[in-house]
């Protein structure tokens, strides 16, 4: 894979830099802003070496339409402060006041594109659309840096089509993730823990397919843990379950047995009433959920044990919460899985947090970035790469 170094002397350059600010919004107000620091170390190196930086980037999925709810004219004004510098943003991709601001230009400027995806082309499942309109962007630089790590999976126009027109590398984002999701999948310290969360386990399959013949140890927890239980015979009352599921992860026990991995599963769950916040809840065992009621954390035996294994790993990687930690009452699962690395870490572990639901749980749960090896900014990009996939945003900068 092609880096920043190989591009060479980018003095005065137009570098174009397919970032990712999918940042969470409440209205205007970006409540996570962790991936525009993530871009940070990407620009201002391309900034110490005098080019040209414009940015580009998406915000939600507008549909190929102009939402102005989905501008970013948060991400530019929060980037400029973390920065310390003015960042313009063009009122449109490619056309007329993009081409102006670009014009405008000094070296060191930043100017950061409007949402890609206001443009229906960007998504097009059509090569030859996608292509032209990818041509137009391209038309505004001299050189492509893709650092979005969290579009990577995909083959998008600012992302992939934008490649094959100038000459690109990867940014330092991209560079880092790859770095580390490569260490924890090709020849990985061993004990190999990884820890799976999140609502389905249909989401995950792939995943946990590759993994059953390269982790020593598979943790499930969260809303697919159910669909599990359900696959062991147990009662899971109102708890979320794919039923047509069953029988697949049925094989998947099966295969961890003959693999000799070892799957953790919890002992007691956090049941409750309702999904909300305030429902009534109580432990109980979790091969005897009561039928009506629903699991929505795991329990206090099951967070000391999957703490224990995580600690007893030397690679650790962790994909999707433990419950619905949005609820203060059912986050104490996912507390002790991000301690759990973070103790990990501290005993020299090499731990990473998958991105995704996980990386946002660890911010406003408040645990310390520095605490992990590395956080990603992808949740489907790593869970791909750990799939074993070719990422076509990455093949295209080889």
């Amino acid at each position: 894979m092609k880096t920043l170094k190989d591009l060479g002397n980018l003095q005065g350059k137009r570098v174009l830099v397919r970032a990712d600010f999918n940042v969470p919004l409440d209205g205007t107000t970006i409540t996570d802003d962790g991936r525009i620091k993530a871009a940070l170390p990407t620009i201002d190196n391309l900034r110490e070496q005098g080019a040209k930086v414009i940015l580009m980037a998406h915000l939600g999925r507008p549909k190929g339409k102009v939402v102005p709810e989905l501008s970013l004219a948060p991400v530019a004004k929060r980037l400029g402060e973390l920065l310390g510098v003015n960042v313009e943003l063009a009122s449109d991709t490619y056309g007329e006041d993009a081409q102006k601001k670009v014009a405008a230009l000094k070296d060191g400027d930043v100017l950061l594109l409007e949402n890609v995806r206001f443009n229906p082309e960007e998504t097009s499942k059509d090569a030859d659309e996608r292509a032209a309109y990818a041509k137009k962007i391209a038309a505004l630089g001299d050189v492509f840096v893709s650092d979005g790590f969290g579009v990577v999976h995909r083959a998008q126009g600012s992302n992939y089509d934008v490649a094959a027109d100038l000459p690109s590398a990867a940014g330092l984002l991209v560079e880092k993730e790859v770095t580390a999701l490569s260490r924890a999948t090709v020849n990985p310290e061993r004990p190999f823990t990884v820890v799976l969360g999140g609502s389905k386990v249909s989401d995950k399959l792939a995943v946990i397919e590759n993994l059953l013949s390269k982790a020593n140890r598979l943790i499930i927890g969260g809303g697919m843990v159910y669909t599990f239980l359900k696959a062991q015979g147990h009662e899971v009352g109102k708890s979320l379950l794919e039923e047509d599921q069953v029988e697949i992860v049925k094989g998947y026990i099966k295969k961890a047995q003959e693999n000799d991995v070892e799957l953790v599963l919890p002992t007691d769950i956090i049941a409750a009433d309702t999904f909300a916040a305030d429902s009534p809840y109580e432990t109980v065992a979790a091969d005897a959920i009561p039928a009506d009621k629903m699991g929505l954390d795991i329990g206090p035996d099951s967070q000391k044990l999957f703490h224990d294994k995580i600690v007893d790993s030397k690679t650790v990687v962790w994909n999707g919460p433990m419950g619905v930690f949005e609820f203060p009452a059912f986050a104490a699962g996912t507390k002790a899985v991000a301690q759990g690395l973070i103790d990990a870490t501290k005993a020299g572990a090499f731990t990473i947090v998958g991105g995704g639901d996980s990386a946002s749980a660890v911010r406003n749960l408040g645990f310390p970035e520095e605490g992990f090896s590395h956080i990603s900014t992808g949740g489907g990009a790593s869970l791909e790469l750990l799939e074993g996939k070719e990422l076509p945003g990455l093949k295209v900068i080889e």
